[in-house]
């Protein structure tokens, strides 16, 4: 069945077919990314829908909701994530020239990024869709996180910063995010929303291994002129684009071993490299980006 009849960002209903990628880390199913042939925003086109998609999460073979430390990839996304962690938190203050203020971070996982933003003496809001990740997450805050129903209950214009770490390409209803985020963020707030680059080298270089397409989780596999065009159709420019370095380390890792079934730690080390030293001077090709966001009027 496909997901899509019509793209989220243009309303086009013709798409060309691009890849068939597998979902190596749990079903093993095939599926199907497409690109709108209007605006090229790539989608998973037979992605399930909202109330489908839960058992595809469900593995510790899921990274972003397991806290594991065993094996050699875990290893390594553990310690590159609380060297992302600070820089996460200094990027947030260098943008927002604020020492402290209210933010909320929508899809927060297991909690490690609120917890470091609450010890920095911010006022924190966490919200988690998956359940298991959300009890975890309020654990290591110590304080309620919400899951999406409770966003409503926030006050218009009441958050200073909004940060979403490789969440919006999970979302199924892109309109509905898209407007909450508009409407929660203060005047002079900022977003801060990561995604990784279908036009990056190592997406090039890996094709349909790629581990970012991450399918059927990633319904869409943005790039940065795919995201920009959408933004702005909600009253939100980029006003900066920032390299994650770190990104095709682990990103490359998994991608190598989609591909030949070993990580090949030094063969991935080298395209992981290779990329980053691109992205230091081509920062539309990194192999993830953050988007730093703020509200705009039309017209202006």
């Amino acid at each position: 069945m496909q997901l899509f009849q019509n793209c989220p960002s243009c309303g086009c209903a013709h798409f060309l077919n691009v890849l068939s990628v597998c979902d190596h880390s749990i079903s093993g199913e095939t599926f199907q990314i497409a690109s709108c042939s209007a605006c090229g925003l790539k989608l998973t086109l037979d992605a399930p829908g909202e109330h489908g998609i839960s058992p595809y999460y469900q593995s510790t073979a899921y990274i972003s909701h397991t806290d594991g430390n065993a094996t050699f990839f875990e290893k390594t996304y553990q310690w590159v994530r609380a060297l992302a962690l600070r820089s996460k938190r200094n990027l947030i203050q260098q943008y927002t020239r604020l020492p402290r203020g209210t933010l909320l971070d929508m899809g927060c996982g297991t909690g490690a990024f609120l917890s470091t933003m609450k010890k920095a003496g911010w006022t924190v809001h966490g919200m988690e869709p998956d359940a298991g990740a959300r009890i975890k997450a309020a654990r290591a805050a110590q304080q309620e996180v919400l899951d999406p129903s409770g966003l409503q209950a926030l006050p218009d214009h009441a958050m200073d910063v909004i940060t979403l770490w490789h969440v919006l390409e999970h979302v199924h209803d892109l309109d509905h995010m898209l407007h909450t985020i508009k409407r929660l963020l203060t005047k002079n707030g900022v977003a801060f929303i990561a995604v990784p680059n279908s036009d990056s080298s190592d997406a090039r270089w890996y094709g349909s291994n790629w581990a970012a397409y991450d399918v059927p989780r990633h319904l869409y596999h943005f790039t940065p002129s795919t995201l920009s065009d959408l933004l702005n159709r909600y009253g939100l420019r980029v006003d900066r684009m920032l390299p994650m370095h770190f990104d095709p380390f682990y990103v490359c890792l998994l991608s190598e071993k989609y591909r030949s079934g070993s990580m090949r730690p030094l063969r991935s080390l080298t395209l992981a490299t290779a990329s980053f030293l691109i992205a230091l001077f081509q920062k539309q090709r990194s192999s993830s980006l953050i988007y730093v966001v703020r509200t705009f009027m039309p017209g202006n």
